[in-house]
């Protein structure tokens, strides 16, 4: 088999998790963490090339302030203590989105990452924070005015975030929601989507394997009507 050159996961569920828990969605965050590690190893195991995380989207303000602040300071914490762990395994990070907003510490920090990692090469990890795919979108056509170019796919494809990175293959969303919710909307159009009824910190090395197993099963027709022969 082929490996997959791209897998994007929507990891939905976090805080309803820790509130049937513990009663808090502080604690769901804090185990939905867990779960990204063991999913990035998953996916170097399988060769998987690019592997996009929607941690942080333009909706999330939305949240209590205080959420919000301590889901900033989670992943402070997370870098400090896994930034070399992470360049060991050979993990390549990247940003999309817009991270103007966020405190900055962190934007520093996220940038340093991006920098001492760019040489990695067994899986590149795409986090993406104040992300929102009709504002990626925008800011194409946005660029391309600019630069007085033609709106063309090609054209839009280069301004987009993910510039040079291929179409995922899999979106998986966790957490029995079945909407993709403003992540890789341009990006998706020939993408399989797998929505989980688990909640993002049940969410299993297992599962994902599964997943691919069962992707690996279809009869993909791009472009063209799927009669179900």
């Amino acid at each position: 088999m082929t490996p997959l050159k791209h897998i994007a996961i929507i990891m939905d569920g976090n805080g309803r998790w820790g509130l049937r828990k513990k009663n808090s969605r502080k604690f769901g965050h804090k185990k939905g963490l867990e779960v990204v590690e063991n999913i990035i190893i998953a996916a170097i195991k399988k060769n998987v090339q690019y592997l996009t995380l929607f941690v942080f989207s333009t909706e999330n303000w939305k949240r209590p302030s205080k959420e919000i602040n301590y889901l900033f300071n989670l992943l402070n914490k997370y870098i400090d203590k896994e930034v070399n762990n992470l360049l060991e395994k050979g993990i390549k990070i990247k940003i999309i989105g817009k991270i103007n907003r966020f405190p900055k510490i962190l934007k520093s920090k996220l940038k340093k990452v991006e920098k001492i990692s760019k040489i990695n090469t067994k899986i590149q990890v795409n986090m993406a924070l104040n992300y929102g795919s009709r504002q990626e979108i925008i800011d194409s056509i946005k660029n391309l005015n600019k630069k007085k170019l033609l709106i063309t796919e090609k054209n839009i494809n280069k301004f987009l975030y993910t510039n040079n990175i291929p179409d995922p293959e899999i979106l998986i969303r966790t957490g029995n929601t079945n909407r993709i919710s403003n992540f890789l909307v341009w990006q998706s159009i020939y993408t399989e989507i797998f929505f989980v009824k688990k909640m993002w910190p049940d969410f299993k090395t297992e599962d994902f394997f599964k997943i691919i197993n069962k992707f690996y099963k279809i009869n993909r027709n791009f472009g063209g009507l799927n009669d179900g022969n």
